[in-house]
């Protein structure tokens, strides 16, 4: 056995949830969102008059001078800081004229509830009576020693008291109700790295992934993230009114956000145990880094590409297979051209696609899955002797698994109901 060591996020339920301590993690949130945007309106300051946004560093050393700032725990605070500069990174990564910069934080003339972090001395814990300590900033104590004090309950799939370090506590508030996030260091132990075969994924927006093990292929649809994109977007757009979003509208963004985030679990789980059945000890996963930057795909095209969570998933399936003992690697999509290039014969042009989801290369008549043919040439690049008589059928007709909302697990395609 392999004993690792590796970061995972536990969610608790706040059991306590008496009414003095809502209204102190109310404010201190609303505190967190009040300091957003005193960084937000001085980095727009800075913009207009260096046409350049601060970094973190310096953006940190002037609110330091600001009253709210005293407001939370200073290193929460900082954590304010580092994610609105995040923020403003990733926008400046997308490089995308029809995204915004990140925007402030009101609904209306009131401040939503921001997630707010502590790190080690911002939070004392106690697993044994599943407590937490959380620090109040100066301005918001009424003596030296208040804090507030959370009961937490992790549900009987999670337990604090086996990890090894817990670094971080988050106060997120989930549209209905506070939830604790504990950022840990846990220890587990996988299994050897036994397995022979090799596997390729590819991921995809029309089909969230595409599996080959060789002789086996699965196909894993996105209908039910694009079904849930468009519900939840239209709930947004309808009632967003002349001062900006609804409380409606918040609720619909925070709602689809935590579905997708299930969602993406739920696959890249499936896709893991399925690999692991099969026997697989490494898998190569097609990594489209670029993709974004690479050429225009059009407004709308642009829109899909950007709301592609494709480095989420890649970093769920790469966390699941280590602990099943499962390596994992990145393979560049636009360096291999592994999407134009014909897995049996290595024939590259792309008048292979010849409608959507299809793939025949002309050179020797391979029929196949376009997403199967991309995963097998993913599995070529780790497999050190890959086979040539591959199945028509196997790369044409794959195993469908889909998500099935009601139960929110996968299954095969036959056992879902329509």
């Amino acid at each position: 056995m392999v004993n690792l060591v590796t970061t995972r996020t536990i969610t608790a339920a706040l059991t306590n949830d008496r009414e003095g301590v809502v209204r102190d993690l109310d404010s201190l949130a609303r505190s967190g969102s009040k300091i957003w945007n005193v960084a937000r309106w001085t980095a727009d300051r800075i913009w207009d008059h260096t046409a350049e946004i601060p970094d973190e560093g310096p953006l940190k050393s002037y609110m330091k001078n600001q009253a709210c700032w005293k407001d939370l725990n200073s290193q929460s605070s900082q954590a304010i800081v580092e994610e609105l500069s995040g923020a403003f990174q990733s926008w400046f990564e997308k490089n995308d004229p029809d995204a915004n910069p990140p925007g402030y934080r009101k609904h209306g003339d009131e401040r939503p509830r921001s997630t707010v972090t502590f790190k080690e001395d911002g939070f004392k814990l106690d697993t044994k009576h599943q407590q937490v300590r959380l620090s109040k900033g100066k301005n918001l104590k009424d003596g030296w020693s208040d804090f507030i004090l959370c009961e937490y309950d992790t549900g009987p799939d999670a337990d604090l008291t086996d990890v090894e370090d817990v670094q971080q506590v988050r106060i997120v508030w989930n549209g209905e109700q506070w939830e604790l996030h504990f950022v840990c260091k846990v220890a587990i132990t996988a299994a050897d790295l036994s397995g022979e075969k090799t596997a390729g994924v590819d991921l995809g927006i029309c089909n969230t992934a595409a599996v080959s093990v060789g002789d086996e292929t699965l196909l894993y649809p996105g209908n039910a993230l694009k079904e849930d994109a468009h519900y939840f977007r239209q709930e947004e757009y309808d009632t967003e009114g002349e001062d900006g979003p609804s409380d409606h509208a918040a609720w619909a963004r925070q709602k689809k956000s935590r579905r997708q985030t299930h969602f993406l679990h739920a696959i890249s789980k499936d896709i893991v145990e399925q690999c692991a059945d099969k026997d697989v000890g490494t898998i190569g996963v097609g990594h489209p880094k670029d993709i974004r930057g690479d050429e225009d795909w059009g407004r709308h095209g642009n829109k899909r590409l950007h709301d592609w969570a494709f480095e989420t998933l890649l970093s769920h399936i790469e966390y699941k297979a280590e602990e099943r003992g499962i390596d994992v690697e990145r393979v560049d999509e636009a360096e291999l051209k592994t999407s134009k290039t014909c897995c049996e014969c290595g024939t590259a042009t792309d008048s292979h696609r010849v409608e959507r989801g299809l793939y025949v290369c002309e050179n020797c008549e391979l029929v196949a899955n376009s997403d199967l043919n991309a995963a097998e040439n993913m599995r070529a690049t780790v497999t050190p002797s890959p086979e040539k008589d591959r199945s028509n059928g196997c790369l044409a007709q794959p195993s469908v698994r889909l998500f099935e909302k009601s139960t929110g697990r996968v299954a095969p395609q036959e056992q879902v109901r329509p």
